[in-house]
């Protein structure tokens, strides 16, 4: 299987195995690795991507990196997948492909306050390309990339699409600010208008990506930075 080709302005790192590429790019940044520093894990049933950002500006903006790179995603997988193949997102990271759980984004950042400029920013993904359950049919909110007509769809090809959108929206987002990223991100997310598990109906997001909860006549915020793991 040929390794991916990346954009200038990024550097693969692979990994093999078992190893996590979220943790392993937790802690190369930690060292001071590149901004860019993709690191990945492509098997055959499986595929784990995390890249390092280097935030110029506050963790409450710069947490705009977690929808970013899903929309990079969606559309790098809009691209790729038959035209009938559905990609959204949920809110809390969620890749849902024709209604159906198929991953998740995760993030991970240097510090957890929202006015400091973190040293370093990790979006990871992961995607289940090939399920192995027994009765994957007991499972049906579930599944697994190649189960939903995308067996064409190469992982290696996957990352290296979702690396060329990725670097476009941080381009517009640099240039143009959060308003385009915000109206793409608004228009795959999934639940908008619906009630929550935990209560209240999630009404949208606010200019910083939070989750607007409507609750009887009030209205809560969840910053978006609420995500992170592993803060330090």
């Amino acid at each position: 299987m040929s390794e991916p080709v990346f954009p200038p302005l990024l550097s693969g790192h692979p990994v093999q195995g078992g190893e996590d590429p979220f943790e392993r790019a937790q802690a190369m940044a930690a060292l001071g690795c590149d901004a860019g520093t993709v690191v990945y894990n492509i098997q055959a049933n499986y595929l784990r991507v995390a890249i390092v950002f280097a935030p110029e500006v506050g963790l409450q903006d710069a947490i705009a990196m977690l929808p970013l790179c899903a929309v990079g995603f969606q559309n790098a997988l809009g691209a790729l997948a038959p035209p009938e193949v559905a990609v959204h997102l949920g809110w809390s990271g969620e890749i849902h492909v024709n209604g159906a759980r198929c991953g998740r984004f995760r993030v991970a950042a240097a510090t957890g306050e929202p006015e400091a400029e973190p040293d370093w920013l990790i979006v990871g993904w992961e995607l289940t390309l090939l399920q192995t359950s027994d009765a994957p049919g007991e499972t049906p909110y579930v599944t697994a990339l190649y189960d939903e007509g995308c067996a064409d769809v190469s992982a290696t090809q996957l990352v290296e699409s979702w690396s060329r959108h990725m670097l476009t929206w941080l381009n517009r987002w640099q240039e143009d600010g959060k308003a385009p990223l915000h109206a793409e991100w608004m228009g795959l997310l999934r639940g908008v208008g619906e009630p929550l598990a935990d209560g209240g109906v999630f009404l949208g997001t606010d200019e910083r990506f939070g989750m607007l909860i409507r609750d009887g006549a009030d209205t809560q915020l969840r910053a978006l930075t609420e995500l992170l793991e592993n803060t330090q």
